[in-house]
């Protein structure tokens, strides 16, 4: 049921919060790859009116987050092959801009307090790796992705960056998550990359993150 200060806002920001939501119910697996979901269902999720789920459905269609299947209502994205190599041939593209510049403009601050998370991760889970670790160890994993788009200071990269990103998380909901077997040997490249982001030498930095991607890619596609 929507929530009073729902019922009342603006209709711009109950698009931009129904988007959000939707994210949020994604991120946390409230709603998976594959799902079939009504309006009202999504409604009843996100604590929306069902006009404002009707009118950011057009532009999570148009984002490929879901589509309307006649006479069985909406479906979340299925995660299928060609979605693992699109979303990944992506990413790839975009993040090998942001890594050549990362290694030129961040500071040394910056590299020592990614590092510092990671080799945290990394030592927390010689102890025990426990499903509160692996969320800390996405989200350091997610973080570095994201600052180095970030730092690119470009809003046409980061929204289609951010849209993507969605994608991925879907991928990973349906076919890969870090576990205890993934953990460190994720925690490894993303050590490497930091190395290779040190020599502040892009060409360096960017074959240590298509290496990257391309181990992430394999993994969804279970090779």
């Amino acid at each position: 049921m929507p929530t009073s200060a729902a019922r009342h806002a603006p209709p711009r920001q109950l698009r931009w919060q129904a988007y959000d939501r939707f994210q949020q119910q994604l991120l946390t697996a409230k709603i998976r790859p594959g799902q079939f979901v009504s309006q009202r269902e999504l409604a009843a999720l996100t604590g929306l009116p069902l006009g404002a789920i009707r009118e950011v459905i057009p532009r999570l269609e148009a984002e490929g987050l879901l589509v309307t299947v006649p006479q069985r209502g909406l479906q979340i994205a299925n995660v299928d092959v060609k979605l693992v190599r699109n979303a990944f041939q992506l990413r790839l593209a975009l993040e090998r801009e942001a890594t050549a510049q990362f290694a030129q403009t961040a500071t040394a601050a910056q590299l020592d307090a990614i590092e510092a998370a990671h080799r945290d991760i990394v030592r927390r889970a010689a102890r025990a790796v426990t499903p509160a670790l692996i969320d800390a160890a996405q989200a350091v994993d997610w973080g570095l992705h994201d600052a180095m788009i970030d730092a690119l200071g470009n809003e046409i990269i980061a929204s289609i960056y951010r849209v993507n990103s969605l994608r991925i998380r879907l991928i990973r909901l349906d076919r890969v998550t870090l576990s205890p077997d993934s953990l460190q040997p994720a925690m490894d490249e993303h050590l490497a990359l930091l190395a290779a982001l040190r020599t502040r030498d892009p060409a360096r930095a960017v074959a240590a993150m298509e290496a990257h991607l391309t181990h992430a890619r394999n993994r969804a596609l279970g090779i």
